[in-house]
């Protein structure tokens, strides 16, 4: 049918308007042209018409059973084009204008011919004009089927008339037997196929809450019958038509991902694609105004995790309780495990760390409970928040206990420091067999608005796996008290620590704040706690014995005082392994051993970084050694 057409327009435009072959056409207007053009205007007369009639009355049976057959396959379905002219919503004449575009577009020969009745070798492609006296250019106006479903494209550039028109070249790989994707389509994007039967009529469907994944397993189950177009939101034009052309290529349905509510330009694509079914999925519901205006339906999911059949499918096991992956963790995780389930918590592990490193420290731990000196009930303490976090499952899910707000733990650990808050932790998440996040807070603070909330959501966010500890030290520069509102930057304060107060409440994790002053801590922040320990500084037998595990079994150590120094030194286990580490370093250059010298020498050291003074009656025997003359008196 569209050769049919275009050797009629060839013999109408070159034969039945006089316009005969010549050398160099359309490089130039001849006289005879002229007069041509001017028969033609509006009540001059001349024989082109009768002409035109004549070549018309002469093609047009067979000009209608080329129209007729174009009419029945197009009803059939069954090719490639059948389904793009459904898929479009084309009727016949648009259908029409496509077959033609295509065909010119697929042949140089037809090229050839189109410059030839355009007179004009520099087009190529049927213009405006010429489409307009094959069909109808209403067929690529504007708002027309095949504009809104991306399928054609028209130059911007010169006159309306000469304005070429093409079909977009995804649809020409596509009769082609190319299944490729387009490749203006949004970075991210994927395809998936139809999961069961059945059709859907164009529709727009909201999809909120949970984790991604689970967001799109909603969608299938919905509409198991459909293919769908999965992608983030377009950030260009040109990215906004290749997904509306690649959802019309495959009869898909278009899953967008929002970060953020839907801007008013996309809702006028959404709105404008209307042969399209669409879906905006959403953790986060979706105000009124932001939505397209055409009719919508909407699934609300209120939880993500992963389900038995989901580990079974993925893993071939049951859920492991210490891991409440949501379905998009999930595949990540078996991704990096190789579908290993011995692999699991590394794969957990390995999630996690990818977007907290930036933001904080990775401490593996390395020191098991007998590392930490404390008084028996904050060891008790200790002992306790591990096994609230153990057991959190046992009490919340099979007894029934109400987790509000959350089945997380918060700790707060307070002291002076050195006193092992730090250890404290490491030695929870050691217990717990989960690596320690030590939160840098100078990457997490910043001076520019709501920039410390984007980063504290990216650790909680990476964090809520729960297989990890998640620790603050000097937390009361984040979960400080509130201040009195005085101008601008103690209101954007208040509102980044009532931010990270309900981040707080909602996340299911293992969270340790770390504090030199309790009562720093705001108390909205002290509600939630779930348990507090206070650090304070060792007794004389905690030094004793903090000192005796200072100096590690492969240290060639001399004879020490252990009781001397315990009782003269009324400082924290930090200050001591300090001063211990510095001994090992002096008698590592003296090559010898450590010696009470040499450790007297460190705590001079230690003492002058904390500008404490050095007195005989701490000293004793050592104090002339470390103000200067060498030596030491005898004891």
């Amino acid at each position: 049918m569209a050769d049919t057409l275009l050797q009629r327009e060839a013999l109408v435009c070159r034969l039945g308007e006089g316009l005969l072959p010549h050398d160099f056409a359309g490089l130039y207007i001849g006289h005879d042209e002229v007069d041509g053009i001017l028969a033609e205007l509006p009540g001059a007369a001349g024989p082109a018409a009768a002409k035109v009639d004549a070549l018309l009355r002469q093609l047009d049976p067979e000009l209608a059973v080329a129209r007729k057959q174009f009419d029945e396959s197009l009803a059939s379905g069954q090719s490639t084009f059948d389904r793009l002219a459904r898929t479009a919503r084309l009727d016949s004449r648009d259908a029409q204008a496509l077959a033609v575009l295509l065909a010119v577009e697929r042949s140089p020969h037809r090229m050839r011919l189109v410059a030839y009745f355009q007179d004009n070798v520099q087009l190529p492609r049927l213009t405006v004009a010429s489409l307009s006296r094959i069909l109808d250019a209403r067929c690529v106006a504007p708002d027309a089927p095949l504009r809104r479903a991306e399928f054609v494209e028209i130059g911007t550039d010169g006159p309306w008339a000469t304005r070429m028109c093409w079909p977009a070249p995804r649809l020409t790989w596509a009769l082609a037997g190319d299944v490729s994707t387009d490749s203006a389509l949004p970075a991210g994007t994927h395809r998936l196929d139809a999961a069961g039967i059945g059709s859907v009529d164009a529709s727009l469907l909201l999809v909120t809450g949970a984790d991604k994944d689970s967001r799109l397993a909603a969608v299938r189950d919905r509409w198991p019958g459909k293919p769908l177009l999965a992608c983030p939101m377009p950030s260009s034009q040109a990215e906004w038509a290749a997904v509306v052309r690649e959802a019309g290529v495959g009869d898909r349905a278009i899953v967008l991902d929002l970060t953020d509510p839907p801007s008013r330009d996309a809702a006028d694509w959404i709105d404008r694609a209307d042969h399209l079914s669409w879906v905006l999925s959403s953790p986060k519901e979706l105000a009124l105004d932001a939505l397209p205006r055409r009719p919508w339906q909407e699934i609300r999911l209120d939880s993500g995790l992963a389900s038995a059949d989901d580990w079974a499918q993925a893993l071939g096991t049951s859920p492991d309780p210490a891991f409440p992956l949501s379905r998009e963790q999930l595949r990540l995780v078996t991704a990096a495990s190789a579908g290993d389930p011995a692999q699991v918590a590394a794969g957990v592990r390995r999630l996690a760390g990818g977007h907290l490193d930036g933001l904080s420290v990775r401490i593996r731990p390395r020191r098991a409970m007998k590392d930490l000196v404390l008084p028996a009930d904050q060891t008790a303490q200790v002992r306790e928040l591990v096994a609230r976090y153990r057991r959190r499952t046992v009490v919340y899910r099979d007894w029934g206990f109400s987790p509000l707000p959350s089945t997380g733990v918060v700790a707060l650990f307070s002291g002076p420091s050195g006193t092992g808050k730090t250890l404290a932790a490491e030695i929870v998440a050691g217990e717990l067999g989960l690596d320690l996040y030590k939160v840098d807070l100078s990457s997490v603070v910043s001076k520019y608005i709501g920039e410390t909330e984007k980063n504290l959501e990216r650790i909680f966010g990476a964090a809520a796996a729960g297989d990890l500890v998640l620790f603050f030290d000097e937390a009361d520069s984040l979960f400080g008290k509130r201040s009195e509102v005085s101008d601008a930057h103690d209101r954007y304060a208040n509102i980044e620590v009532a931010y990270l107060l309900q981040r707080l409440e909602s996340y299911d994790g293992l969270v340790v704040m770390a504090t030199n002053l309790q009562r720093n801590i705001d108390d909205a922040f002290l509600r939630r706690i779930s348990v507090s320990i206070d650090f304070e500084t060792p007794d004389e037998p905690q030094r004793e014995q903090i000192w005796r595990q200072a100096f590690p079994p492969g240290a060639p150590v001399g004879e020490l005082d252990y009781a001397f120094l315990a009782k003269q030194f009324r400082i924290t286990g930090g200050i001591i392994r300090n001063a211990a580490l510095g001994a090992g370093f002096l008698a590592a250059d003296e090559d010898a051993p450590v010696t009470m010298e040499r450790v007297a020498l460190a705590l001079k050291r230690e003492f002058q970084k904390m500008g404490r003074l050095r007195t005989e009656t701490e000293f004793d025997r050592y104090f002339k050694l470390v103000n200067g003359d060498g030596h030491a008196e005898p004891a």
